[in-house]
């Protein structure tokens, strides 16, 4: 009888740590840049809403002060992805050889990322902004590439000087210590609401950029390797989590929520500067339609690894590579094979 009772009481134990390993969440270390941005939001509202460990995964998220970092954080192995990275910085890195492989589209378009000055400012537009300073948040980043474009479309002598996350951007603009800020919902859109700041620029007036993947979700070589089931998983959590944001009004409250902004500045937020169209490039230049959700948000697939400059054509052109490390503005054409959204 006690034989059996040590046998039964063995069993359960061996079934208690195989139900432990069927269900232990795989951990994905994440660089996001700007933290409360709407774009950059599905990891943090998935994970709390439950979505991603629905897929078996726990999310540590490190939040930076823009891409430039976070592109930095995934090349050294910090991290294992980076969220609304630059292409062009991610196809500048490539080209010198960093270990960095793209995985799926996270904007399509500019309309989101744009500058400004204080309401009394006399620069009323881009053409205003010679021998003026103008701000961007850390090299590398897509607003560093967009001022550089900006510089070069409108023929003036700007200084472009990094003033980090949108907050301290503020700070630095409202004091006059910088002529032109920048900033990314939804910071800085209840001041455009009260007249204190009027928008100068978009990062859409540089035509190259309006139908372009403007930022990419991105691995190390080491994790697109060995992680790659981790990260078709995560992917897929993203889109599932994005489709729950655009029409759920309970992602809406969770993300007021999370940022300390009222509900209808955050659907303002969504709705004029994160549109469902951005969230994907639409049918491929090879003639192909990319699969969509009832949600009109496109269905990611991870892209396999970017050995070759041939095998970067998932993300853009060598033309667009080249552009890149000369620090011109990437050609107005959407990338061959841009990676599925996971946006």
């Amino acid at each position: 009888m006690k034989r059996d009772a040590t046998r039964w009481w063995f069993l359960a134990f061996l079934i208690g740590l195989a139900s432990g390993a069927a269900f232990a969440e795989d951990t994905l270390k994440l660089a996001i840049g700007q933290r409360g941005n709407w774009e950059n939001a599905a990891p943090e509202l998935g994970q709390k809403a439950g979505i991603f460990r629905k897929h078996g995964l726990s999310l540590e998220l490190l939040y930076t002060q823009g891409a430039g970092e976070t592109l930095q954080a995934v090349i050294s192995g910090s991290v294992d992805v980076g969220i609304g990275v630059g292409t062009a910085g991610v196809l500048g890195a490539f080209a010198k050889g960093a270990p960095v492989r793209a995985i799926a589209n996270s904007m399509t378009g500019a309309d989101d990322l744009f500058w400004y000055v204080p309401a009394g400012s006399p620069i009323k537009n881009l053409k205003d902004a010679g021998g003026k300073t103008i701000a961007y948040s850390t090299t590398g980043s897509s607003t560093n590439l967009a001022v550089l474009a900006f510089i070069r479309q409108f023929g003036v002598d700007a200084k472009p000087v990094a003033t980090g996350s949108p907050s301290s951007t503020f700070t630095q603009t409202m004091s006059g210590q910088v002529d032109i800020g920048w900033s990314s919902p939804p910071f800085g859109v209840e001041a455009l609401q009260q007249g204190r700041i009027r928008i100068v620029a978009r990062e859409s007036d540089v035509a190259a950029f309006r139908n372009q993947t403007v930022r990419l979700m991105i691995t190390n070589t080491t994790t697109a390797e060995k992680r790659r089931d981790v990260l078709e998983r995560f992917v897929q959590a993203c889109r599932e989590t994005l489709e729950w944001m655009y029409s759920d009004p309970a992602a809406l409250k969770a993300y007021a929520e999370w940022v300390a902004i009222p509900e209808p500045l955050a659907k303002d937020v969504r709705d004029q500067f994160f549109p469902k169209e951005n969230r994907s490039s639409g049918p491929s230049s090879e003639g192909g339609t990319r699969e969509r959700s009832e949600a009109g948000v496109e269905r990611p697939r991870v892209a396999a690894a970017a050995d070759t400059p041939q095998d970067m054509r998932r993300v853009g052109t060598k033309e667009a590579a080249a552009a890149i490390r000369s620090a011109r503005p990437l050609a107005a054409r959407t990338p061959k094979r841009a990676p599925a959204a996971c946006r």
